[in-house]
């Protein structure tokens, strides 16, 4: 039962370590683990982006802050994990969140040559982007967020904390905006 409970609890805090939009003391914080080949991943994101819009306008910019963190499920997703290694080499850029929307809105384009044509749309330094994609320099950091989901009893993407607690409503806009709103009480 405990184990059942500690499971639908976050088990890494977000930090300053994550990639987020907001300030990590919002009302609300909404963690998502996500897989940029899955096609439920990019929905809720869709979904995401249209509430956090909303409640921004409503409740001002700092109501709600979304984190970002891998949950690659490369078994059934081949391409997931070069499209998070392209995210972190853009990150390294200070281009995570456009690099984030342009994976997630291109998903059935992950190959390699999409990936580079992405990065010189964001006018990322390419040598240095292609360096990083082949000595795989950020594996450590797309496998510590696969760990930390883990750890909260993630078994596949997306799955969405919020205020720290596993969401298990359906992936409805309604549904979703009041489970975040009521968090914020």
């Amino acid at each position: 039962m405990n184990q059942d409970r500690d499971r639908s609890l976050l088990s890494i805090p977000a930090s300053t370590q994550d990639h987020m939009q907001g300030v990590l003391n919002a009302d609300v914080v909404l963690v998502v683990y996500g897989d940029y080949q899955c096609s439920v991943s990019a929905d809720v994101y869709k979904l995401i982006k249209a509430i956090k819009r909303e409640l921004s306008a409503a409740f001002g910019e700092d109501y709600l802050c979304l984190i970002f963190r891998h949950f690659l499920q490369a078994q059934i997703h081949p391409q997931a994990q070069r499209a998070a290694q392209a995210a972190e080499a853009a990150a390294a850029q200070g281009q995570f969140w456009l690099m984030h929307d342009t994976l997630f809105a291109h998903q059935q384009k992950l190959e390699n040559g999409y990936l580079v044509e992405y990065a010189n749309n964001l006018g990322l330094d390419i040598p240095q982007f292609l360096k990083e994609l082949s000595k795989q320099v950020h594996i450590d950091r797309i496998n510590e967020d696969i760990e930390s989901g883990l750890h909260s009893g993630v078994t596949d993407a997306p799955a969405l904390f919020i205020n720290n607690i596993r969401y298990t409503g359906r992936w409805k806009i309604t549904e979703l905006k009041a489970a975040i709103v009521a968090a914020s009480h």
